[in-house]
């Protein structure tokens, strides 16, 4: 039973769904060509055996017109008989010579002769015309009759009737036509094993892609498929093994996202439940101790809502689920703005922030969210400076975009950790960066936030020299 089914299961393929295609558009093809074949073999025949017939027919006449008038005398009757059925040997065909009432004079046949013989073709050719057409006898089979007038110094003397079978053109052409639906199929046979070959050339590979596929739909993401060529179905499994890579990185991302977050999320939790496991297991703690144990609960439960409110921002962010609500802004304010807000951190550190205008701006755009984007910049450029360091801060403009370049002194990133750094969760130092704080979200708003204003956000650095962040934004917004 399952041999069945893999057999109809088969059968059910492109590949046989293309041979068979190819193999009905031939057979279709050849049908075709055997009837126009056919048809014109069968018009030609015929249309050759008409003039031949008529020409004859015509022939005929001319020889007998000056015996016509006196057909009665014995001689040339008997003369005349001769003649016409030496003709009709001739030609294959049964001759007869009629007066002008349409009474057969004389019969190469023996059989009509004193008769009137009501044809058609006989009664036109004795109105002067010459006839030539097809009938089919049941006896016989296919005939054709011909007519054509005897005339003498422009008299109608009689008509000469010439009665012809057409079976040996109709049984030559379908000997021609069965040697050529042999041909026709045994090209056709050719055409099958060529179609097979080349549909299972075309197959074969969307087999692979398809198991490949399958595979992943059960989570194994890592698939590749062996591509040759460049036609479409190679364009299609490099298109396939291209997504498969982006897939793989993604869910590698996933996984180390949430266990990012699960740890992100378990450390204050941790802290908190040790926390207050102390409080609960001191009966007779100080007042003190309490309000410090609390106060580090309420630290760890902030640090915890940061999380979660990054978590939520983002995620919005991804669905472009958050509206920008733009708005004429002098950039060089803003700017300001956000280094005062931030200064009370910089001067613990003893930390310089220069700020140069180069030009002064104002553009359209979502005044909060690029506060927001600066103040992660920078704030990130003055916890990762040493002390007695220095932030500069330019704003600059070129053909399209405004510029906001952020350079510090501090400790830069590896070369290698910098495509990472706008990864959610990503940190170059990891323990350092925890104890210090921070979610490892705050880039990753950033870049998504200069993303929805159409800007880009760059970055270079140098170990131990400093880093330097590029912010372009639009000068033109679209809104």
């Amino acid at each position: 039973m399952v041999t069945i089914l893999e057999i109809n299961k088969k059968f059910k393929g492109l590949r046989w769904k293309l041979v068979s295609t190819y193999l009905l558009l031939v057979l279709l093809t050849i049908l075709l060509i055997n009837a126009f074949i056919n048809e014109s073999l069968r018009m030609n025949y015929v249309n050759e055996k008409k003039v031949s017939l008529l020409t004859q027919g015509n022939i005929i006449a001319d020889r007998l017109s000056p015996f016509i008038p006196e057909i009665n005398n014995d001689y040339i009757n008997e003369n005349v008989t001769d003649i016409v059925k030496k003709l009709s040997i001739e030609l294959r065909s049964r001759v007869m010579v009629s007066d002008i009432n349409g009474r057969i004079l004389i019969d190469s046949y023996d059989t009509f002769q004193g008769q009137r013989l009501n044809k058609e073709e006989l009664s036109l050719a004795l109105l002067g015309k010459n006839v030539a057409n097809q009938h089919y006898l049941e006896m016989y089979g296919r005939v054709m009759y011909v007519s054509v007038p005897i005339v003498s110094r422009g008299r109608i003397l009689g008509a000469v009737f010439i009665s012809s079978s057409l079976e040996e053109i109709f049984s030559t052409i379908k000997i021609t036509m069965q040697k050529f639906m042999l041909l026709s199929f045994f090209g056709l046979a050719i055409t099958a094993f060529i179609s097979f070959v080349f549909a299972d050339i075309i197959s074969k590979p969307i087999e692979k892609l398809t198991e490949a596929v399958m595979r992943m739909a059960k989570g194994k993401f890592n698939q590749k498929v062996e591509v040759y060529g460049d036609d479409e179905i190679s364009r299609l499994g490099r298109a396939f093994n291209l997504m498969t890579t982006k897939l793989d990185q993604v869910d590698k991302q996933r996984r180390e996202f949430v266990g990012n977050v699960s740890h992100e999320l378990r450390t204050p939790l941790s802290s908190i439940k040790i926390l207050s496991e102390s409080l609960i297991h001191q009966d007779h703690a100080p007042e003190e101790l309490y309000k410090e144990f609390l106060k580090d609960i309420d630290s760890e439960v902030d640090r915890l809502n940061k999380i979660i409110d990054s978590l939520l921002y983002l995620v919005d962010l991804e669905k472009e689920a958050i509206d920008l609500d733009y708005q004429l802004t002098y950039v060089n304010y803003l700017i300001e703005k956000v280094i005062n807000s931030l200064r009370p951190l910089a001067d613990k550190k003893n930390i310089r922030i220069n700020f140069v205008e180069k030009i002064k701006t104002q553009v359209m755009l979502d005044k909060f969210k690029i506060q927001q984007a600066l103040i992660n910049i920078i704030s990130n450029a003055i916890k990762y400076t040493s002390e007695n360091g220095q932030v500069d801060i330019e704003l600059d403009v070129d053909k399209d975009n405004f510029i906001i370049k952020i350079k510090d002194t501090g400790i830069g990133i590896p070369e290698e950790e910098l495509p990472f750094i706008f990864d959610r969760f990503y940190r170059v130092d990891k323990a350092r960066d925890r104890k210090s704080g921070g979610t490892g979200l705050g880039l990753s708003i950033t870049q998504q936030l200069i993303a929805l204003h159409q800007g880009e956000i760059h970055v270079e650095s140098v170990v131990n020299e400093g880093t330097t962040f590029y912010i372009l934004l639009p000068l033109k917004a679209t809104v």
